[in-house]
């Protein structure tokens, strides 16, 4: 999906959700068990229930990854099921030395090989351009770099360190603003920075952000908005928890809609307030 076609879709849904896939077994609900895959069932009914109301899903991957074989055959038919006119994200946090990388952008984007083909992979940059630059090598391909994230441990490293004058989120933002731009790359931001937005949009204004933390990690939609939403709108808020668990009965993708839409009339209002839409 190119950038044009993902602020199309944002201006036509009248919405910037991303709809996390993070699917643990031990936690949907019983009755699925009797199906032949669980974990694929579950994903197909909220995807089938949302899928109007968002513009992005994002599996993250360890949920699969954990599962063995079983878990990636659930993966690869979780990626076949998504609607084309969403952005699919492999929330996979990758990052190792140049030839590495290369396999792993392989495994996520080219289908003919892997039986995968996501639109974008979560990247961690700490080992520098080799460990970005291969993913962002992939024509139509996206790298989202993990920037500042709403964990707890985020503040041990990515703020308070002086780099040059700047923190080191910063620092990371300007550096691979250099390997790419607005039409492959995005940054990760936690909705639960606040404030810092106004921070990161001064190194990358034209950006699109994918900002987790909002629902069940407490951030707020409206400061997120306030802070970080740009001409184009720019983001691409994440809730996973607060829809896909939002029942554990029979009703789940219908419990699990009610909470998209909730989300979904809130970031209409914010695009049209920001005069995006009309």
């Amino acid at each position: 999906m190119t950038r044009n076609e993902l602020i199309h879709q944002i201006k036509t849904k009248r919405s910037f959700l991303c709809v996390g896939l993070d699917t643990d077994i031990d936690k949907i609900p019983q009755h699925l068990l009797d199906h032949e895959d669980p974990v694929f069932e579950f994903n197909r009914q909220i995807i089938a229930a949302t899928a109007d109301l968002c513009v992005a899903y994002k599996p993250n991957i360890a949920f699969y990854e954990s599962r063995g074989v079983a878990g990636w055959k659930s993966l690869q038919k979780t990626w076949a099921a998504l609607p084309k006119d969403c952005l699919s994200i492999a929330d996979a946090k990758r990052g190792d030395i140049g030839n590495t990388s290369k396999m792993y952008a392989k495994a996520f984007f080219e289908q003919q090989t892997s039986g995968l083909g996501f639109d974008a992979i979560t990247i961690a940059p700490y080992m520098g351009h080799d460990s970005v630059k291969p993913f962002l090598e992939f024509s139509g391909k996206w790298g989202i770099v993990l920037a500042l994230t709403s964990n707890a441990g985020g503040l041990d490293f990515q703020v308070g360190r002086d780099v040059n004058g700047q923190q080191l989120f910063e620092q990371v933002i300007r550096q691979t603003n250099t390997w790419g731009d607005v039409t492959n790359l995005m940054y990760v931001v936690g909705a639960t920075r606040g404030e810092a937005f106004a921070t990161i949009r001064k190194h990358a204004p034209n950006h699109f952000l994918l900002v987790p933390g909002v629902g069940a990690q407490g951030g707020s939609l409206s400061e997120v908005c306030k802070y970080g939403m740009n001409t184009d709108c720019g983001l691409l808020v994440n809730a996973t928890r607060s829809i896909i668990y939002a029942s554990k009965g029979t009703d789940f993708a219908e419990k699990a809609r009610e909470e998209a839409l909730a989300l979904q009339q809130q970031m209409e209002h914010e695009l049209l307030e920001k005069g995006i839409i009309s």
